[in-house]
C-alpha cells in the first residue's frame, strides 16, 4: 500500500523573540501539497477546522479575518510577533496510510530538535502543548524527547490543564498541556466536570467557550 508523506510545511516561527511557544503536530495534508479551501489562512494553525485563532481571536478581541488571504497572515503574525509568542511543532514529518489530519494516523514520525531550539533561544519560558499526553500528541513526543535527554518533568499542577516544569541548562522552563483545539478534541471537554457544571449553569455554554476560559490564563 502506498503512503503518503505528511511533511510539515512551515518553519518554526518567532522563537527569537518568544518567550512562550505554542507546540502542536502538523497541519492537515492539504497544507503539504497547497491544496487549501477559501477559509484556511496559508499559516500556522490557520486550518478552517481548527479553533486555535477563534478561541485567541476571543480572548484578545483580535477582528481576525478567516480567509486565503495576505491580510490573514499578517493579523496572525503581527499577533505573535507582538506578544512574543512563538511556534515550534514537534513533528517535521510523518507517513500516512489514510490521508487525514488524526494524530493517531502519523506513522514513522520525525521529530524536531525541540530541545536544540531551546539551547538556540534562551528567552523561552514556556510550552504551551496543543493537546495532551494521548498517544502522538504534541506532549508525548515532547516526552519522548525528554527520555531521550535523561529530562525529568516535575508536577506543578495536575489538574487540567496539566502544568509540568523542567530543567534545562540552567533554566526552568514551564510546559501547558492545553485540550486540544480541534473538534475531535470535542468529547473529551465534554465529559470533564467543570464543562459540565459550567453547561448546567448556561445551556448555550459551547465547547469554544470551555476553551477561551482554559487558555486565557496561559496567552
Amino acid at each position: 500500500m502506498s503512503t503518503f508523506n505528511h511533511t510539515h510545511p512551515y518553519a518554526p516561527y518567532n522563537l527569537e523573540n518568544a518567550t512562550k511557544i505554542i507546540v502542536g503536530t502538523l497541519p492537515p495534508p492539504r497544507f503539504t501539497v497547497g491544496a487549501l479551501n477559501t477559509k484556511d489562512v496559508d499559516f500556522c494553525y490557520g486550518s478552517s477546522n481548527g479553533q486555535l485563532w477563534p478561541i485567541l481571536d476571543r480572548i484578545f478581541n483580535l477582528g481576525l479575518v478567516y480567509e486565503n488571504s495576505p491580510k490573514a497572515i499578517k493579523q496572525r503574525s503581527d499577533f505573535l510577533l507582538s506578544r512574543k509568542i512563538g511556534v515550534c511543532d514537534i513533528v517535521a514529518s510523518a507517513q500516512r496510510e489514510k490521508i487525514d489530519a488524526s494524530d493517531i494516523g502519523m506513522q514513522d514520525v520525525e521529530l524536531r530538535d525541540i530541545f536544540g531550539y531551546l539551547s538556540k533561544h534562551p528567552n523561552i519560558e514556556t510550552l504551551l502543548f496543543t493537546g495532551g499526553n494521548s498517544k502522538n500528541g504534541p506532549e508525548y513526543f515532547f516526552r519522548r524527547k525528554a527520555k531521550e535527554q535523561a529530562i525529568k518533568l516535575e508536577v506543578v499542577s495536575s489538574e487540567v490543564p496539566r502544568i509540568h516544569s523542567f530543567l534545562w541548562e540552567g533554566r526552568t522552563i514551564k510546559t501547558i498541556s492545553l485540550t486540544a483545539p480541534s473538534g475531535a478534541a470535542n468529547r473529551a471537554v465534554g465529559s470533564h466536570p467543570l464543562y459540565k457544571k459550567l453547561k448546567s449553569e448556561n445551556p448555550s455554554f459551547t465547547t469554544l467557550d470551555y476553551r477561551v476560559l482554559q487558555y486565557t490564563p496561559f496567552f
